[in-house]
């Protein structure tokens, strides 16, 4: 075994070969699937999110309700991202932080952040995701350790979705207390990836494809994963999402892992959508996902639209964000930035909370190792 994903590359398929063999899977392959009963492979999961798999996508996302409340119960964990910056040295196309987008720039001083602080710890949480451009000098390891300091008589989780960092800094910051890291590798496509980030730290698909390694081998506590759909073909992306997640399960097994599914929002700057996701194609893949690893947490945010979200809260999700702003200050000061790109579920916590319950869930504003027990995984 490869001692990282990035040296393992020469062994994987290519973006080629993995787009063929998810488009030529047939309906007769559809039907293999899920007939099986034990621990999908790879093949299958390129099965499920193939467009063969379409017309079975209510077959599908019962089986995926059914795994998701034996492994979970009837329970949703709520949490809220919390931006600390939008500064940020990197050009990424489809970002309305880009350093190229001529927007107010604001990084929260010390009074700020615990102000936001203090009213998403009255809205209910207690696991926030801080959230910044990539500015390693204004919101580097140092700015990010005093944050997760001042927000931990808040918070009992904080997590992270910032730059990528080395071993070490990861080591610094989950001394401090840090309980998960979001990185998103955006899409899994090298070409591709380089026409998106012309410019800046991020513009390095290996440092990035590397990062999870070094979460490892720091040892978080948990690795979020994901690419953001439209930039490239979600059904390839997704597969080496999969693939990822296969390395890594193996390589840290004391790890957790969760897989978000972010797709392209309107930005500051325009509109970016050169490979369209629909709603239906979405639940496939988050159906998919559950069939083919009934373990991971799977995470939704305010991106989607409420009456989606309502509809596939019982179907596999795990995870969402409520009341999300997604602007430096938003909670305390709304509307004192620019956003980095537009919400659609705008309701808050307490509203989200309240739909939860009506469909017999129970909402958890923590996370899942204190709040389930073996009552709470009975169907009803």
């Amino acid at each position: 075994m490869p001692t990282s994903f990035l040296q393992g590359q020469s062994e994987s398929p290519s973006w080629e070969d993995v787009r063929a063999r998810v488009y030529r899977a047939t309906d007769s392959d559809v039907q293999a699937v899920l007939r099986k009963n034990g621990r999908l492979s790879m093949s299958d999961f390129a099965v499920l999110i193939s467009p063969a798999a379409e017309p079975y996508l209510e077959q599908m996302a019962h089986r995926s309700a059914q795994l998701t409340r034996r492994r979970f119960g009837n329970t949703m964990q709520l949490y809220a991202p919390l931006y600390l910056s939008n500064e940020c040295q990197n050009i990424c196309t489809y970002c309305g932080f880009s350093v190229t987008n001529q927007i107010p720039r604001k990084t929260l001083t010390d009074t700020e952040l615990l102000a936001e602080g203090k009213v998403l710890n009255s809205m209910g949480f207690q696991h926030i995701l801080l959230v910044t451009g990539e500015a390693n000098k204004t919101v580097g390891v140092p700015y990010i350790r005093n944050a997760v300091r001042l927000l931990q008589p808040f918070f009992a989780q904080i997590s992270i979705e910032v730059q990528p960092l080395e071993e070490e800094e990861y080591l610094e910051l989950i001394e401090e207390g840090l309980y998960a890291v979001l990185v998103y590798q955006e899409t899994y496509r090298r070409e591709t990836y380089r026409q998106y980030h012309p410019k800046g730290k991020k513009s390095s698909f290996d440092y990035r494809l590397d990062t999870p390694d070094r979460l490892g081998r720091a040892g978080v506590h948990k690795i979020g994963l994901g690419a953001l759909l439209g930039l490239e073909d979600w059904r390839v992306d997704s597969f080496f999402t999969a693939l990822h997640l296969e390395y890594l399960q193996k390589a840290y097994w004391q790890t957790k892992f969760s897989v978000s599914f972010p797709r392209m929002r309107p930005f500051e700057g325009g509109e970016f959508e050169v490979f369209p996701m629909t709603e239906r194609e979405l639940l496939q893949l988050i159906c998919a996902w559950r069939l083919f690893r009934e373990d991971v947490e799977l995470s939704l945010s305010t991106r989607e639209r409420a009456g989606f979200r309502d509809a596939v809260c019982r179907l596999g999700i795990t995870s969402m964000s409520a009341g999300s702003s997604t602007e430096p200050g938003g909670y305390s000061q709304p509307d004192s930035a620019l956003e980095q790109f537009e919400i659609d579920d705008n309701r808050s916590p307490q509203v989200v909370a309240e739909m939860l319950r009506n469909q017999r869930m129970d909402v958890v504003w923590k996370d899942w190792d204190t709040a389930i027990n073996p009552a709470s995984l009975q169907l009803r």
